[in-house]
């Protein structure tokens, strides 16, 4: 399956300082499961609470920033990956332009996604994949566009362009059914 742009839903942060592009999220039971979104940080500030979440934060754009919370000081960098639990408060600072980043959220209860990014010719592997494009990208034959997202079961080779992959294991056997 693959999820583009239009179909992304654009709401304001949980603290109100922001606004977030989210493009993927499934709920189960006891609330969020999985989501995927971007957004854009311009200034230091506290970053929303999310109990019971672990988040994965990936600098797209923009010279990145710092991450600091109690007992956590993170380099968030350019492409790469950080991860960090939601329910400890956390700051951004030294932003000194906006950075566009890519968040991954997951219920404490599944295994910690992995993140990567990958160029063509890699492949990547996990019960789900959802590989981010970073500019126009090619998996196997299937064509995906900027900003899109594909999600696919098993194995994934980025034969064009580069992507962001994240690794998910623990999910629903079918997560399509919960997309919302």
């Amino acid at each position: 399956m693959i999820l583009t742009p239009d179909r992304y839903r654009r709401m304001p942060w949980a603290n109100g300082k922001g606004v977030t592009e989210e493009m993927l999220r499934i709920d189960g039971p006891d609330g969020l499961v999985l989501r995927l979104s971007r957004a854009q940080v311009v200034e230091d500030g506290d970053f929303s609470l999310f109990p019971g979440i672990d988040r994965s934060l990936t600098v797209l754009t923009g010279p990145g920033f710092d991450l600091e919370g109690d007992g956590l000081a993170l380099q968030a960098r350019p492409m790469l990956p950080v991860a960090f639990p939601g329910d400890v408060p956390v700051r951004a600072i030294g932003v000194t332009a906006p950075c566009d980043d890519f968040n991954v959220m997951t219920a404490r209860a599944l295994p910690r996604p992995e993140v990567r990014v990958m160029q063509a010719g890699q492949v990547a592997w996990g019960d789900w994949l959802v590989l981010y494009a970073l500019g126009a990208a090619r998996v196997g034959e299937r064509a995906l566009p900027d900003r899109a997202l594909m999600l696919v079961q098993g194995s994934a080779r980025l034969t064009e362009g580069r992507a962001l992959a994240v690794k998910l294991e623990g999910l629903d056997p079918d997560p399509m059914r919960k997309i919302g």
